[in-house]
């Protein structure tokens, strides 16, 4: 090469790697197999508007890319981290005049599409609706929490998975085997447990497998990749948890939920999963305390002692004692009596309040400091519960009126609950039996509609 040769732009494995055709792509089976819709769309070149939705590296940008080629249609290219609506309008200039000069259609990919604001989303619809062009989107959160409602009315999602172990090693394979894009011109010896090792430190991303391949290659001496090019390559911690995105939100419902269905051993592998992917210890103590409150309850109050002390010792210590003391926690929360009768009493109470006007508060229940309030009847005929048996007024309310008969909290038959639901049947028995009534009986609709809404 001469001095004024330009030197060949290099590309980092993963780019030269590719996939040029349906054949060559790999995962993703549920949508590119033999007669799935996708797959039928692209063959027969019956192309739609679409979101592909996913996590990183599982090849979203390469399958916009392959579908443009497969359908000779025209690629146009946004990154909505780089672009805004200037940009946006250029694209679809360039597409209108491809087509207006007698060329193909075009096919818009916006990568990461969902860091685009409403209006910059909105500046695609008058395209997308008279089919100036074909409109791809790839973005690794939920569309629907993300982008504008007319954009996703116009497009189909796609919802692209992680790539299993065994696919990044086809990947990986295939990258060693290739002489002319791949290593193959290195005649590197890979075995098949080092390849295993490269895909579970990917976890489920193409392109951070074969970067790391990639790495592991250029820091191998000889012909062979060994444990200690690997523990060199992989350095540092690789796993995949979005903070704040789907799979974090993921794996805390699945720990949520394991809690609730009393599966310590499940509970405790997504309390893992969720610390070796980053997440903060006290994030997941706080959830453990919400678990304690809304799952559990009255039904072992000691759940709630618990993982209070769980997040102190975090908070106090750090790790590992902390990570300890929240695993010792979510177990003792998925072992317990479970019950969310207070949870579903203080939604009951909350819609009470919010659906009625703002009651008083009863003139026997309100406090009468001063000579005038008592003159003006505050706390007249209030009932001292301590100097009744079991500190219990029979017939008593501490309602407003209208909803006297309202009734929120039901225990559960399991736990301390069993105790607490036979203390509330004695006292409400003591109520119907008593021949004191603090307010009269006569029928009030309101009442009506909050025995209704119980009973459901």
């Amino acid at each position: 090469m001469s001095l004024f040769d330009e030197p060949a732009r290099y590309q980092p494995l993963a780019a030269r790697m590719r996939p040029a055709n349906l054949d060559e792509f790999v995962g993703q089976e549920h949508l590119l197999a033999a007669g799935k819709p996708l797959r039928e769309a692209i063959e027969h070149g019956t192309l739609h508007s679409m979101i592909f939705w996913g996590p990183p590296g599982v090849g979203k940008t390469t399958l916009a890319r392959m579908i443009a080629a497969t359908c000779q249609v025209h690629f146009e290219a946004v990154s909505a981290v780089l672009a805004g609506v200037k940009e946006i309008r250029a694209a679809v200039a360039r597409a209108q005049q491809n087509e207006a000069s007698g060329g193909s259609k075009t096919l818009l990919f916006v990568d990461e599409v969902h860091r685009f604001n409403k209006a910059q989303q909105d500046a695609f619809l008058p395209y997308v609706e008279d089919g100036t062009v074909i409109f791809v989107g790839a973005t690794t959160e939920n569309p629907s929490f993300e982008l504008n409602n007319a954009l996703l009315s116009r497009a189909r999602i796609y919802k692209l998975m992680s790539l299993s172990s065994e696919s990044l090693r086809q990947v990986m394979r295939h990258a060693l085997d290739d002489a002319d894009r791949g290593l193959g011109d290195r005649a590197l010896k890979v075995d098949d447990e080092t390849l295993l090792k490269l895909a579970l430190a990917a976890d489920g991303d193409a392109r951070r497998a074969l970067n790391l391949l990639e790495i592991a290659s250029d820091l191998a001496s000889g012909d062979r990749i060994d444990d200690a090019v690997l523990t060199e390559a992989l350095g540092g911690d690789y796993r995949r948890f979005d903070k704040g995105g789907d799979v974090f939100y993921e794996q805390i419902s699945a720990l949520h939920k394991a809690v609730r269905g009393s599966s310590p051993d499940a509970a405790l592998y997504w309390f893992a999963r969720m610390l070796d992917g980053g997440c903060d210890p006290l994030y997941i103590a706080r959830r453990v305390v919400r678990m304690a409150t809304e799952d559990i309850g009255n039904a072992d109050p000691r759940a709630l002692q618990l993982a209070l002390g769980a997040w102190d010792v975090q908070e106090r210590l750090g790790s590992p004692e902390g990570e300890l003391a929240i695993a010792q926690a979510v177990v003792f929360c998925a072992t317990a009596a479970k019950s969310n009768a207070v949870y579903t009493a203080y939604g009951r109470a909350m819609e009470d309040v919010r659906s009625h006007p703002s009651f008083d508060v009863p003139m026997h229940l309100r406090n009468a400091p001063t000579t005038m309030m008592k003159g003006m009847g505050y706390g007249k005929e209030y009932q001292y519960a301590h100097d009744y048996a079991d500190a219990f007024v029979p017939g008593e309310s501490y309602f407003p009126e209208p909803l006297k008969d309202a009734t929120y909290y039901e225990p559960v038959p399991r736990g301390l609950e069993i105790q607490i639901g036979e203390k509330l049947n004695r006292l409400r028995e003591q109520n119907r039996q008593s021949g004191f009534q603090r307010y009269p009986t006569a029928p009030n609709p309101l009442n009506g509609d909050t025995q209704e809404k119980d009973k459901q």
